[in-house]
């Protein structure tokens, strides 16, 4: 698979790839599991998917800031999910096959997936994903922002998004409707670089900006 190639040096490769914003992938990956747990509360329980979790990096935050999830991850390539952490495939299913993934998920999480999912096929994956929601939980998409200049800049020096085709949040949007999804919110997230780190508690009053490096939608599954 595309990304079986990086398996072995996947937060390296992100890493050099994101040094003009001053921060690692560490940082953009906590950054979504800290968005997640305000939204959620710190303690929430409920059963959770990292679809196209890949090594592991944003399950790992999702464990340490929401502690108390049954996490499971969905990832095409195999190298990758081999190199997850054992301390979260012992407590949740790793896989690459959709039949051991649940129908009951209270959130599922897609953190800058569905630009390498080609466009032909992104609307049966929301749906199908859409399918293993519980009735009320939630699909939180986090995508880049194609109108953000920085973003496009970045995504074109990194390997491993030689594939990708950015989605306006017009087009995700859409998704989120033909799989009658309810849509919750959509927040423009990641503003300031590291030089201007000491602003970045201004950033949640921001979110209504779409010139964030990156989006986040949320939508729910009605009852």
């Amino acid at each position: 698979m595309h990304f079986d190639r990086f398996a072995g040096d996947y937060k390296q490769v992100l890493d050099q790839s994101l040094a003009v914003s001053g921060q690692d992938s560490s940082y953009f990956a906590e950054y979504k599991a800290l968005y997640l747990r305000r939204l959620l509360s710190p303690d929430f329980s409920g059963k959770v998917l990292d679809f196209g979790c890949g090594i592991g990096l944003l399950s790992g935050f999702l464990k340490k800031h929401l502690p108390a999830i049954q996490l499971d991850g969905f990832d095409v390539s195999q190298d990758s999910i081999r190199k997850v952490e054992p301390g979260l495939t012992a407590q949740g299913t790793f896989t690459r096959d959709w039949s051991q993934l649940a129908r009951d998920y209270q959130l599922i999480v897609i953190a800058n997936v569905m630009h390498h999912i080609p466009p032909q096929q992104r609307k049966d994956v929301i749906q199908e994903l859409a399918g293993r929601l519980k009735a009320g939980g939630s699909l939180a998409i986090f995508e880049h922002n194609p109108a953000n200049p920085v973003t496009r800049w970045v995504v074109g020096q990194c390997p491993f998004d030689e594939d990708a085709i950015l989605l306006p949040p017009a087009e995700t949007r859409g998704y989120l409707n033909d799989a009658q999804l309810s849509l919750n919110r959509c927040d423009y997230i990641v503003f300031l670089p590291h030089f201007l780190a000491w602003l970045r508690f201004l950033e949640p009053w921001l979110f209504w900006l779409p010139l964030g490096a990156q989006y986040v939608m949320v939508a729910e599954k009605n009852g």
